[in-house]
Order: structure tokens, then C-alpha cells, then sequence
């Protein structure tokens, strides 16, 4: 079993910081691309920022240049660091994982539960 758990959200003023963390957990061999996610209420949920094993980082137009994920593969990590943050920024985001439960594949993808960030004006 593999479970996700993200951590950092909270309130912040509008032009304000947050960081958000997500760990992998449970028996797998390795974490290929993570995303992270949002859903704000009444809307889909939506792709915010994805960063492959290796390679380059991918963006929401709406987030370019406020937020920057990263990962830490020893760790078993992946972070969201929000700049600059507007109120239109307030959602639930979502940390999602493609794992390698085996060595020679059996890929899956996962979910954590959700951390709730709310940007005030």
C-alpha cells in the first residue's frame, strides 16, 4: 500500500508565502512524475505543476513564475513553493504520484488527501 500526505496549507494575505509537502510512504521501488493539483470549490479540479523523474518542470499559465515545485527522490518528497499568492489561488491542492510499486514497472498512480490553502484580500 502507498499513501501520500501533504502538509502546509493554511491562511495566508494575499501577496503572502506557503509551502507546501508531500510525502510518499508504504512499499514501492520508486516515484516516477508528481503533480500537485487543485480543486477550488465548484470547479474541476486542475493541473497545477508536474516535475518528471528527470527533465524539466511543467506549469499552469495562471501560476508561472509564483510557484515552483521541486522533489527530493531520497526522501521520497515532492514541494510547492507559493509566491506572490492571490485570493484566486485558494482551493484544496492535491499531491498526486505515478509509483513503481516493482522494478520492472507496474506503475499506479496515487493521491494524498488534500491540504486546504486559503488566500484572504
Amino acid at each position: 500500500q502507498v499513501q501520500l500526505v501533504e502538509s502546509g496549507g493554511g491562511l495566508v494575505q494575499s501577496g503572502g508565502s506557503l509551502r507546501l509537502s508531500c510525502q510518499a510512504s508504504g512499499s514501492f521501488f520508486n516515484l516516477n512524475a508528481m503533480r500537485w493539483f487543485r480543486q477550488a470549490p465548484g470547479k474541476e479540479r486542475e493541473l497545477v505543476a508536474s516535475i518528471p523523474s528527470g527533465g524539466s518542470t511543467n506549469y499552469a499559465d495562471s501560476v508561472k513564475g509564483r510557484f515552483t515545485i521541486s522533489r527530493d527522490n531520497a526522501k521520497n518528497m515532492v514541494y510547492l513553493q507559493m509566491n506572490s499568492l492571490k485570493p484566486e489561488d485558494t482551493a484544496v491542492y492535491y499531491c498526486n504520484a505515478e509509483v513503481n510499486i516493482f522494478s520492472w514497472g507496474g506503475t499506479r498512480r496515487y493521491w494524498g488527501q488534500g491540504t486546504q490553502v486559503t488566500v484572504s484580500s
